[in-house]
């Protein structure tokens, strides 16, 4: 009977975990750029590692290992989020697979999908965040206007319309998704040991740099509802469980006496 108190506590915890997983890609659905975890579950065997007839369990009083439920996430990095004018010089968004790298503290490479860009106080390029872009692009203080093309040159111009190229952006993808390691605000890092795939903007597929636009999250709304619907049901079924073990103990109790 206790085997029936954990299965039904590990199945809680597991969907717990679940419904919180999902509302966080609820919570993040107007975050640009944001990509959602996906919810895995899988079944734990109940794994004896010396198989016993029920006469020799009741013999020795050995209790097997208890089963139950495990679920995993895994990030959707590779789906792209809808692109969305916004009609500000200063957003950029990768219509791609592709990732714009930053320079991190202690010069670490991180990598971001686009977003705001400013000028920090030292005149170079930077995220939102306050990392500069790891191309090191500076932008002079008499420029009012930048322009970057789909390629990633950035170009600015002045009061004298003089029109002068400051640098290049380029973008990096990684072999597969599963070298990224996810971090907040939207950053993302190579796992150890992975490589960074260098390319232009428009080549080997890493997509283009698109200047005025935002990638909002991939997060499905009506999908993420019916997830978090189907997950209340199974959090009472577990609930349930552990009920109905309860009820039988307290009948076995009474049994007894």
């Amino acid at each position: 009977m206790n085997g029936a108190f954990e299965v039904g506590a590990v199945a809680l915890k597991a969907q717990q975990r679940a419904l919180e997983t999902i509302a966080n890609n609820v919570a993040n659905v107007n975050t640009p750029a944001f990509k959602r975890a996906e919810v895995q579950f899988a079944e734990v065997v109940n794994a004896s590692p010396d198989a016993i007839t029920e006469a020799e369990r009741l013999a020795t009083e050995t209790m097997a290992p208890t089963g139950g439920v495990r679920m995993s996430t895994r990030s959707m990095i590779s789906e792209a989020g809808e692109m969305r004018a916004s009609g500000e010089a200063m957003d950029i968004a990768i219509d791609g697979q592709g990732f714009i790298e930053l320079m991190g503290q202690d010069g670490e490479t991180m990598l971001w999908r686009g977003g705001r860009l400013t000028v920090d106080r030292d005149g170079y390029l930077s995220a939102s965040n306050g990392m500069a872009l790891r191309a090191l692009i500076t932008v002079p203080d008499d420029v009012t206007e930048l322009v970057i093309d789909r390629d990633g040159v950035v170009s600015g111009s002045g009061n004298d319309s003089e029109k002068l190229e400051l640098g290049q952006i380029m973008l990096v993808n990684a072999e597969s998704e599963a070298d990224l390691e996810r971090l907040d605000a939207g950053l993302f890092r190579l796992a150890e040991g992975a490589r960074a795939l260098d390319a232009v903007p428009g080549e080997d597929g890493v997509g283009t740099i698109q200047q005025g636009m935002v990638e909002g999250s991939n997060v499905e709304m009506t999908a993420a509802m019916v997830e978090m619907l189907v997950l209340q049901r199974a959090y009472a079924a577990s609930a349930q469980v552990i009920q109905a073990a309860d009820q039988i103990s307290s009948i076995t109790n009474n049994l007894k006496r």
